[in-house]
């Protein structure tokens, strides 16, 4: 658990500054300007980050079944090599969906006025100010990214669903303490999900792409993902419980 947690860790750490220096040095600026090669970084990290969290979050929902569903079979299933397998596959697959919506960006025209309406380039912004019919490639942005959003953010909630079903079915209070277990991870996946399935299922509608939720799944979740995990772990709570007793002895002695 905490081997993919120290990965998930570092995937927000970095998701949550692949745009926040550029937005700082922006509001300091009266031009806000991006060059084209920056724009595509932005769009290439944040997609290769996003879709090797998804997956991530899919590994840990495996973790999370092994460990409350076959506890006694835990460390043979969830071996260091399986580990591995499953963080490589997390950023294969990260790596893959931003490469395939990479490709087609490059030979897209683009004439101007190249406005941005965002603090970062985001995919579906960009999409808009080619000048040439870009249907068939919204189409290929939706199917790409917003389905594959939704299907995983379905996904992790269905397995979370069995996993309390098939815990509250064995023992009495069981479901519980399975529901303490997974809030964390309930929270994080459902923080994470819900504004990427509202920008790429509806990403070409009228209505222009909500900067509030570009700014909560960009810097906010990532920021508060550690958090969340942290106050759900009784042995960091129990950590944090002894350094501030040792600060509060440390004080009285002095």
């Amino acid at each position: 658990m905490y081997f993919l947690l120290i990965n998930l860790s570092c995937i927000d750490m970095i998701l949550a500054s692949f745009a926040t220096p550029k937005m700082i040095v922006d509001f300091l600026r009266k031009q806000k300007s991006i060059s084209w090669w920056g724009c595509y970084c932005q769009m290439f990290f944040m997609h290769l980050l996003g879709g090797s969290e998804m997956m991530l979050l899919v590994a840990m929902a495996i973790d999370r079944y092994v460990a409350i569903c076959k506890p006694l079979h835990y460390l043979t299933i969830m071996s260091p090599r399986v580990l591995v397998w499953l963080l490589l596959s997390s950023y294969t697959v990260g790596f893959v969906h931003s490469s395939s919506q990479m490709a087609f960006m490059l030979n897209l025209p683009f004439c101007g006025p190249n406005v941005v309406d965002s603090f970062f380039c985001d995919l579906p912004l960009v999409i808009k100010l080619a000048c040439k019919d870009t249907y068939l490639l919204q189409l290929l942005v939706v199917a790409d990214s917003g389905l594959l959003s939704l299907v995983c953010f379905l996904l992790l909630l269905v397995s979370y669903g069995i996993i309390i079903y098939s815990v509250r079915h064995r023992a009495a209070g069981g479901s519980a303490k399975a529901f303490s277990t997974l809030s964390a991870h309930i929270t994080v996946v459902t923080l994470f999900f819900a504004p990427c399935v509202f920008i790429y299922v509806w990403p070409f509608s009228r209505y222009s792409v909500d900067k509030i939720l570009s700014v909560f799944y960009t810097i906010f979740t990532p920021l508060l993902n550690p958090i969340i995990y942290t106050l759900r772990n009784q042995e960091v709570k129990a950590a944090i419980k002894k350094i501030r007793t040792r600060h509060i002895n440390a004080k009285h002695t002095l």
